[in-house]
């Protein structure tokens, strides 16, 4: 009983808060994503996919975050160059304005027209993107992300049932989703998970990580059997593998930008 009053009686946790901070760089303005977490023991600036984030103790001051943020400037500048400059494969697409959309390792031009319907038709001219005249960037966004699923889903059962023969059984299902650091995961229960990014990739990436997965269901590790059972179904591997290495960060931080709001 006294230790249930005592936990009643503690003060809670500090939770993690989020913020943005907008800093001047040589040729443009960011946000960086500032988080003050109860766990951080210093201040700390890092970049990936995503972006900047700059990490801050509970105790620490707003104001030595921005010292500290102003100081890494060069760093930071560096590291987003490594990215690709905005770390993106096209421009960031705005609504009913003139772009690229990303898709299987091209840029389709984008056109635009008003419609009953919100959706997304690919042809030999491009993208055509329908949207009701009241339509924003909401039914946008949530467009974008159903068609790359279409997109990926078609491609996947494309491939997959020249795969299936010598695997003892098929994925549960499938589901697409965002990753931070993967491409692909197999659950225990025989689900697939492929990052929607892939959509974005060369399709012979794409269709490697697929592979990769299936063979998850018979070798449950990255042992050399598994590696043998990856080579005997798709014998280029190592080259797709590279290219996702090489152009991964771009390739995941462009689908950010495509499914986030502004």
């Amino acid at each position: 009983m006294a230790n249930l009053f005592r936990r009643l009686i503690a003060p809670a946790a500090p939770s993690i808060q989020r913020d943005t901070v907008r800093l001047r760089l040589d040729d443009a303005e960011i946000d960086v994503l500032r988080v003050r977490d109860p766990r951080a023991r210093r201040i700390k600036l890092s970049v990936d996919e995503r972006g900047a984030r700059l990490t801050m103790p509970m105790r620490a001051s707003l104001v030595s975050g921005e010292r500290f943020l102003h100081e890494n400037r060069q760093w930071l500048q560096q590291q987003l160059a490594r990215l690709g400059g905005d770390g993106l494969l096209a421009p960031p697409l705005a609504l009913r304005e003139p772009g690229a959309l990303p898709l299987r390792g091209a840029l389709l031009p984008v056109r635009w027209q008003d419609g009953r319907f919100t959706r997304i038709e690919v042809d030999a001219a491009g993208a055509c993107i329908q949207l009701p005249a009241r339509a924003g960037e909401a039914s946008l966004r949530r467009v974008l992300r159903e068609f790359y699923e279409a997109q990926m889903r078609a491609d996947v059962g494309r491939w997959l049932p020249a795969y299936l023969p010598g695997l003892p059984r098929a994925p549960a299902r499938l589901r697409l989703k965002v990753m931070s650091s993967q491409w692909g995961s197999l659950a225990p229960d025989g689900s697939m998970a492929l990052d929607l990014a892939l959509a974005l990739a060369r399709p012979s990436a794409c269709e490697y990580v697929l592979v990769h997965e299936l063979c998850h269901l018979m070798q449950a590790n990255h042992s050399p059997a598994f590696w043998a059972e990856v080579e005997a179904r798709f014998p280029h591997w190592r080259q797709e593998r590279d290219y996702l290495r090489e152009e991964g960060r771009r390739l995941k931080a462009t689908m950010r930008q495509l499914l986030a709001n502004p």
